[in-house]
């Protein structure tokens, strides 16, 4: 699958989000999106699940299945769990034994006899990951999916991804709790000032653009550790800022620090 000069803006006078952005995916990958909020994250994976079309530029070779999970699940339906998801396995044409896999998998079998309306944001995002995964996709888009999830679903939808990506499927995933840093073989894309640079996995150069390398811009995502500091990507100068938080939120600061760009160190 591939962006040729993918620009894209929400109206004719309104500003550009993403500007003649050129990406490859190819089957079998695992792609992490990161960037500030605002970037354009989500309005990249729309424009790879084909929501919504380009402004200019071409985007060919979708695959034919594509599964894909918004960062709020839509749970004003009048529907319970169970029914919303045998009408999705309907719709995808798969058993609907393949949902209530799924649910094992991920935790919910207690939430089939709920309504959607009743679900709470991580609850819903399961509905949303399970309807999303039901195929298996060629071509899966999460936004923002361990967003909510307790701790056993967080370490068995990597589990899946995987498992999507050796039987040949891609999968893309804008996620700002940075739970596959450390996912084998995946790819980096860091959305920033409507442009999309990739760090492939492997690669020791860093950054690039495609389809020509561009400057590295920076050391933005690698896990250090040390003193806390900070650099935001795009920047021309580098500037050290410490930054004191209780014990308890030492984690989930540094998981936003990193997810927008910025290096960080922590002191044993």
């Amino acid at each position: 699958m591939r962006l040729s000069q993918v620009s894209f803006r929400y109206s004719r006078r309104g500003p550009w989000i993403l500007r003649d952005v050129e990406l490859t995916l190819r089957p079998g990958s695992v792609v992490e999106v990161t960037g500030r909020n605002g970037a354009g994250k989500s309005t990249l994976l729309r424009l790879l699940a084909g929501f919504v079309p380009p402004a200019r530029g071409s985007v060919s070779g979708r695959p034919r299945a594509v599964g894909y999970a918004p960062d709020v699940f839509p749970t004003g339906q009048p529907f319970t769990v169970s029914a919303y998801l045998d009408h999705m396995t309907r719709v995808r044409g798969v058993s609907p034994a393949a949902a209530g896999d799924l649910a094992r998998r991920l935790n919910a079998v207690h939430l089939l006899g709920l309504l959607l309306g009743d679900l709470s944001k991580g609850s819903a995002q399961k509905v949303g990951l399970i309807q999303s995964l039901l195929g298996p996709p060629d071509l899966l888009i999460l936004d923002e999916p361990f967003a909510g999830l307790d701790e056993q679903t967080r370490a068995e939808l990597p589990v899946i991804l995987g498992e999507i990506a050796a039987r040949g499927g891609a999968v893309v995933v804008s996620d700002h709790q940075n739970q596959l840093r450390e996912f084998p073989g995946a790819d980096r894309w860091l959305v920033a000032d409507g442009a999309v640079t990739v760090r492939s996995a492997g690669t020791e150069s860093g950054w690039r653009s495609e389809p020509e390398p561009g400057p590295d811009p920076g050391p933005g995502w690698e896990r250090d550790t040390g003193r806390a500091s900070g650099q935001g990507p795009g920047t021309g100068g580098r500037e050290v800022i410490e930054v004191l938080v209780d014990p308890g939120e030492a984690d989930e600061v540094e998981q936003k620090l990193r997810a927008d760009g910025y290096t960080v160190r922590r002191t044993a």
